[in-house]
């Protein structure tokens, strides 16, 4: 065979080499000589196609980023969201790179983006209680296709690469929050077409999900082989075939997800089918996974999780949720036991339609285990949440020290042996007084509780219990407690307790023992939370509710002494917890006195004598009424920390989320007391408002406060007022009081107390002394402001020297007639008599004499400042000749002209009930 002459291998070296080394040089020279181009070109694209705010440090053009393809690199990139969060961080990159076809670049001098490289990233994705989310930045092109006038550049996507990145989903229209880090991504397909297959491989280092506010997965490894087809023109993804991995869990996933106008259409099936147990724990939170190491697991399960249909929040449009789990051949054994969990048996499911808890349905048709020769199986089926439908059946011959053990429980020891047998089977609904048909017995014998948060257990605990009801109804409950003891601290509790017709209780209750409450509550708390306080009992009772209702003392046997120390009380009437510092209850029939009792709640304290009736009742039913009645004295009293906290929700500006605003409400006053005091208050704080003094009679009854004959001292005058008080809800309360304050300082009572301040706005720069004689009732706001138009009220306001100091009104009137006299006037004595309604005080007419001129005034003015007066100047010597004025406008802006007609201005009604003055005159019949 003829061998290739010299010269064609040196012709094909050269060929080769100068072809290699032009493309060495194309690759240098190409991000030299179209940089300004393709930077100008992308710059151009992202104004027109991206609805958000785009920057970066710097634009690097290179082939050796992201080799072979030429890419140009924006450093320092940040991408801001969409409304409503155009000010907020969507995207932020150490380096965001897009690739360039090269091709279209030499032949069409058009800039193509077909891949996108994000390297370092923070992907913040949010979505509002509205459902608007951040992410809408891609304005989407036109049905008739117009001359671009910005460029020839245009995305044609079929690669996106992400790097070890942060995405961060914030759904609050959902309630679903995902957060993963070490994200790392590679999507390839052909993402230029309309309808086109997504092909990705997917690894997130850490990955926590949880739904509202509850966290399912925390740290969790998740690795993803997933087929998805997107439809660009309906913003739809199909989810074809994808394989997960959960830790070592492997799950299927299947489904679409619709996005719409206003909301979601989804339809998602996850599962895991024949899973080894050991591997569903590897995809629970950290807690289980440590407790896994030391653990042998056996056993498969099967899992399902179902979401199908529309999320639209504007129309409460929600979708169905179904959770199934099933386990066999389960076997646990942790570290060293003796015996393990074994037979673990499990079927449940639940289902959630249109995501309604009232609809709720668990089926746990058995769960079954094994110790040794003991066991635990039941049968447990609801459907609804408030009125649940229940069917369960619990048997349980268990000792818990073995089972302790066998499940390796941290931060708990327990013992005991544990004999349960239950049927459960009915309705639960306490307003209609039924309960499920029910045959309970329970015996736990030589309990012991020990956790690591104090270090000596609650022991020797004994319970003997039974629960019957054939009937499913509160009358024919019957619960026993023959005997229930236990010792803690070395100090012994006994309890026995019989309880029978719920509906009428019928009880007989003894308890003996000292009891460290603070102590005890450490042994199951946990950091940050604390109860303090200390018992010592030593009662019995026995009788019927209907025997006290009824007054029939005699057949009741109520006796003992209990003494408390340092209790925090709590109550959904009260913001804040009720503190008995020092408390001795002596307990004879219906009565429950009160010994030199001291309490405190926030700042203001209380120290009572007296005594409470129909105590056992209200414990144990609520129906109950609480009676009573007391001596009561406290040195402080801040009524605003008796109000109730209320949550609105409120947008401060249109790039801020949602956001809870805690206000205040008004004061609740429950319904089942009936309290009677004689009360003695050396301060009182109200919205500010000194209050001194304070004596009278109080009555708490049927969910109103009333004061009579009280007497205080405010802004140096003595005041007497009756008052009563009730809330309609915790937003709105009522209010009817009557006040009679003599001789105090108009100035004082402008600067020191609100409502005057309001309700007599133009009395800013006035001094002198004034009397009050008046009546009014109302409803309250939830900052227990009076809202105007629903006060209704009369009375009389005596004036005695005055001076009228700064009232626009006089200083127009002079203006106009050319009186300064009249300008600040000196008012000596005159009594004004005037009614409030629908928002207007409606003043009578009334005469006063200034400087020889005798003024007679009547008219309206209304809540929010305007003024309809009738104005007849007299003037001197003797008044019969007299100016006839009309003033107008506003108290800030009195218009006055001369004449008599003028138009009564517009009331306004209060839409919702308003009380009708207790105070008033009663109707002749």
């Amino acid at each position: 065979m003829k061998k290739p002459s010299k010269s064609i291998i040196v012709r094909i070296l050269k060929i080769t080499g100068i072809t290699f080394g032009s493309i060495i040089l194309l690759l240098f020279l190409i991000p030299i000589l179209f940089p300004g181009k393709i930077a100008e070109e992308v710059k151009g694209f992202a104004n027109k196609k991206l609805n958000g705010e785009l920057d970066f440090k710097e634009a690097k053009l290179s082939f050796f980023n992201h080799f072979p393809s030429l890419t140009l690199t924006l450093t320092d990139f940040s991408l801001k969201g969409s409304a409503p969060y155009q000010k907020e961080t969507l995207l932020s990159a150490n380096e965001m790179a897009f690739g360039i076809d090269i091709s279209s670049l030499i032949f069409d001098k058009s800039v193509v983006i077909d891949k996108v490289f994000v390297s370092n990233a923070l992907m913040n994705v949010k979505v509002n209680a509205k459902g608007e989310a951040n992410y809408n930045v891609y304005i989407s092109g036109e049905k008739t296709t117009k001359k671009d006038t910005t460029g020839n550049t245009s995305l044609r996507l079929d690669k996106i690469a992400i790097e070890d990145s942060h995405l961060v989903y914030n759904d609050q229209s959902t309630k679903i929050l995902i957060d993963a880090k070490g994200f790392n991504y590679i999507g390839n397909g052909d993402l230029d077409q309309a309808i086109f297959d997504i092909y990705t491989e997917a690894e997130i280092e850490n990955f926590d999900f949880t739904y509202d506010g509850q966290q399912y997965l925390k740290n969790k490894k998740v690795k993803a082989d997933l087929i998805t087809k997107i439809n660009t023109n309906s913003l739809a993804f199909v989810f074809q075939q994808n394989n997960l991995k959960i830790n070592k869990l492997p799950v299927e996933f299947n489904g679409k997800f619709d996005f719409l106008s206003n909301g979601y259409d989804m339809d998602f099936n996850i599962k895991s089918e024949d899973s080894k147990l050991n591997d569903f724990f590897t995809a629970l939170p950290p807690a289980y996974v440590t407790w896994l190491d030391k653990t042998k697991v056996k056993g498969s399960t099967d899992l399902s999780f179902t979401l199908k249909g529309k999320y639209i929040a504007s129309k409460n449009q929600k979708p169905d949720v179904a959770f199934n789990m099933k386990i066999r051949d389960g076997l646990i054994a942790y570290k060293d036991a003796p015996f393990p969990v074994s037979n673990i048996f499990l079927n449940f499911d639940a289902k959630l339609p249109a995501l309604d808890t009232e609809k709720l349905k668990v089926n746990i048709d058995s769960v079954f285990f094994n110790v040794d020769k003991d066991f635990v199986k039941a049968i447990i089926k609801t459907e609804g949440l408030s009125k649940p439908n229940i069917n369960a059946r619990i048997n349980t011959k268990i000792d818990l020290a073995l089972m302790d053990k066998a499940f390796g429980l941290e931060h708990m020891d327990l013992r005991g042996i544990l004999n349960m047998d239950i049927k459960s089977k009915g309705v639960y609904d306490k307003k209609n007084n039924k309960i499920p048909v029910t045959n309970g017995k329970i015996n736990f014998k030589n309990g012991y509780v020990k956790t690591d948060y104090y270090p000596n257990p609650i022991q020797k605990i004994n319970v003997v219990a039974t629960i019957l009801d054939q009937k499913g109804s509160l009358e024919d409950l019957n619960i026993n407690i023959t005997p229930a003891s236990f010792e803690f601290e070395g100090k012994p509790i006994f309890v026995n307790a019989k309880l029978q017709n719920f509906e009428n209780i019928k009880y007989d209750i003894k308890a003996k023992g000292e009891l460290d409450l603070g102590k005890i509550y450490k042994v199951f708390s946990q950091k940050g939370l604390e109860l303090e306080g200390y018992v010592n009992a030593d009662v019995s009772f026995k009788g019927s509710q209907n025997d006290a209702m009824n007054g029939r003392y005699a057949n009741l046997q109520n006796q003992g002494t209990l003494k408390l120390k340092n209790i925090k009380t709590t109550s959904e009437y009260l913001p804040k917890p009720f503190i008995i510092k020092e408390g001795t209850f002596v307990f004879n029939q219906d009565k429950m006195n009160f010994n030199d009792f001291m309490a405190a709640y926030g700042q203001s304290d209380f120290k009572m004598n007296g005594y409470l009736q129909n105590v056992i009742d209200f414990v144990l039913t609520d129906k109950a009424i609480l009676k009573g009645n007391f001596q009561l004295h406290a040195d402080y009293i801040n009524v605003d920390e008796f109000m109730m906290p209320t949550t609105t929700l409120t947008v401060a500006d249109s790039t801020k989320t949602t956001e809870p605003i805690v206000e205040t409400g008004v004061v609740v006053i429950p319904s089942n007391f009936d309290l009677q005091f004689n009360a003695i208050a050396n301060k009182i704080n109200f919205e500010g408002l000194a209050i001194d003094n304070l004596k009278g009679q109080m009555k708490i009854n049927k969910g109103q406060l009333e004061l009579k004959q009280s007497g205080f001292d405010l802004i140096g005058s003595n005041v007497k007022m009756d008052l009563v008080y009730g809330s309609q809800s915790t937003e709105k309360a009522f209010f009817d009081f009557k006040i009679l304050a003599k001789e105090f300082d108009i100035k004082r009572a402008y600067n020191e107390v609100k409502m005057f301040r309001e309700m007599a706005s133009a009395a800013e720069s006035a001094e002198g002394i004034v009397s009050l004689d008046y009546k009014v009732a109302g409803i309250l706001n939830n900052t227990m402001q009076p809202i105007y138009p629903s006060l209704t009220g009369s009375g009389v306001l005596s004036v005695k020297k005055v001076k009228m100091k700064g009232f626009k009104m006089f200083g127009a009137v002079s203006k106009k007639t050319g009186k300064d006299a009249i300008k600040n006037p000196d008012v000596s004595q005159v009594d004004i008599k005037t009614t409030i309604k629908n928002n207007i005080i409606n003043i009578e007419r009334f005469k006063f004499k200034v400087a020889g001129f005798r003024p007679r005034i009547e008219g309206q003015t209304s809540f929010d400042g305007k003024l309809n007066i009738k104005m007849r100047l007299g003037l001197p010597p003797f008044g019969i000749i007299g100016i006839p004025i009309k003033v107008t406008g506003t108290q800030d802006e009195p218009k006055v002209r001369l004449g008599k007609q003028t138009e009564d201005l517009q009331e306004t009604e209060y839409e919702g009930e308003v009380p009708q003055p207790i105070t008033a005159e009663p109707k002749p019949q």
